[in-house]
């Protein structure tokens, strides 16, 4: 075997003991015990566990259980699983991904210290295309790709030839740093666990922090897509989605659980970060500077407030909010009290939006209020003015440092 440097891959798992079985299945094939791998579960009543704990008589595993009952998302393993980690280089691997035979060393070529080096996915049409990665389908079960397994890495040794060496800017998982490099930035931000955005929080934070964001083009894993957080005993198609070239999206249906973290969770990365996710086509952070912002709203209501309170740092409105904070604290781990007060209030913020909530449409929401980074930026200056319906006043165009966690972590 190739002689290269030994890495950690750091696996989270939830309830999907099969494609586990079969992502660390793939490592030991194409890479025997040469690299180390920690196995993270969380908190699954599938059987998983116990097949896990039989890991630790290996030499190179290391296994961990959350066995508080709850689920605690990827955020949290992903960290444990860097602390746990005894080599210089870590790679995050999801637990429906499968590595291929030189996914390491096309990886390890490209990374140096302060970069992120991620592969490229091949995945079934779960997730529309991307330049980013390959669509192809060898299955969305276990045993559907193992009957196509031939046929895909010979898919894989073609690529391999033409994209060799290649390289884009872009970040998603799987990806592989060095530990010290994540371990400075302070891992990821719990506000996100256990949902996805927990990913786009970090990939926005390694931008801010000047990180190289580098997509090993032949570097490769085939993806199952998101066995781990949406589905458990198999996927569920909701609708078929012919796309432009002819070719049809599979929708997956998603489960409740998933549904009510993923309203939540983005009311919690408007609070952090102003704005929706934002990225390229090949998936490379957009990421605006953050301002302190408060919105200063005539003739508001309660359902207004809900829509708006989360694209700033503060709200001042007219109407009733005690129901409003009652409501929305339980499920936030910002203090919505500290967030919403009198229309009467001193107003503390750098920058003041006024404007009467009567005028208020559909067109200044997504133009304006999702764009406002944006157009502060693009304004530079101290002073007041107006923009259609919006009186702007700016008193200080400080930003917000937004490279560390916001919330609990622990590094």
């Amino acid at each position: 075997m190739t002689n290269y440097q030994r890495i950690t891959f750091v696996i989270p798992c939830r309830n999907n003991l099969q494609y586990l079985k079969q992502a660390i299945g793939s490592i030991e094939e194409h890479y025997g015990d040469t690299h180390n791998i920690i196995v993270l579960d969380d908190a699954s009543d599938d059987g998983s566990w116990d097949w896990i704990k039989e890991l630790d008589s290996k030499e190179n595993f290391t296994t961990y259980r959350n066995d508080s009952g709850d689920r605690v998302g990827h955020t949290v393993l992903y960290d444990i699983g860097f602390k746990l980690a005894k080599t210089p280089i870590v790679s995050i691997l999801h637990s429906d991904m499968i590595v291929t035979p030189n996914y390491v060393q096309n990886m390890l070529k490209h990374l140096t210290p302060m970069s992120v080096v991620s592969a490229t996915r091949i995945e079934p049409p779960l997730h529309p295309p991307g330049p980013e990665k390959y669509v192809r389908n060898f299955g969305m079960e276990v045993d559907e790709f193992t009957n196509q397994k031939d046929e895909f890495l010979e898919f894989v040794n073609s690529k391999e030839l033409v994209d060799r060496d290649k390289t884009s800017m872009g970040i998603f998982a799987p990806w592989i740093m060095y530990k010290e490099d994540f371990t400075s930035i302070g891992g990821h931000d719990f506000l996100f666990a256990p949902m996805e955005l927990e990913d786009s929080d970090i990939f926005n934070r390694f931008h801010l922090n000047d990180y190289k964001l580098i997509q090993s083009r032949d570097s490769y894993v085939y993806h199952m897509t998101c066995r781990g957080s949406r589905f458990k005993d198999g996927i569920e198609i909701e609708k078929e989605i012919p796309l432009p070239d002819g070719t049809i999206w599979y929708k997956p249906k998603d489960s409740e659980e998933y549904k009510q973290l993923r309203e939540n969770k983005f009311r919690e990365w408007w609070r952090k970060w102003h704005t929706d996710v934002l990225h390229d086509d090949n998936m490379m952070p957009i990421v605006p500077k953050r301002y302190d912002v408060g919105f200063v709203i005539k003739n508001c209501n309660t359902q207004l407030l809900s829509v708006l309170e989360p694209w700033c740092d503060t709200t001042y409105v007219d109407c009733e909010y005690d129901a409003y904070i009652s409501f929305e604290n339980p499920k936030s781990e910002y203090d919505i009290s500290k967030r919403v007060y009198s229309l009467n209030s001193d107003i503390t913020n750098n920058i003041e939006i006024r404007f009467d909530a009567t005028k208020l449409t559909e067109q200044h929401f997504n133009g304006f209020i999702k764009k406002l980074p944006f157009i502060i930026e693009e304004t530079n200056s101290i002073g007041s003015f107006n923009w259609d319906i919006f009186e702007i006043n700016i008193k200080s165009l400080k930003t917000i440092d937004m490279i560390k966690p916001h919330f609990k972590n622990i590094f």
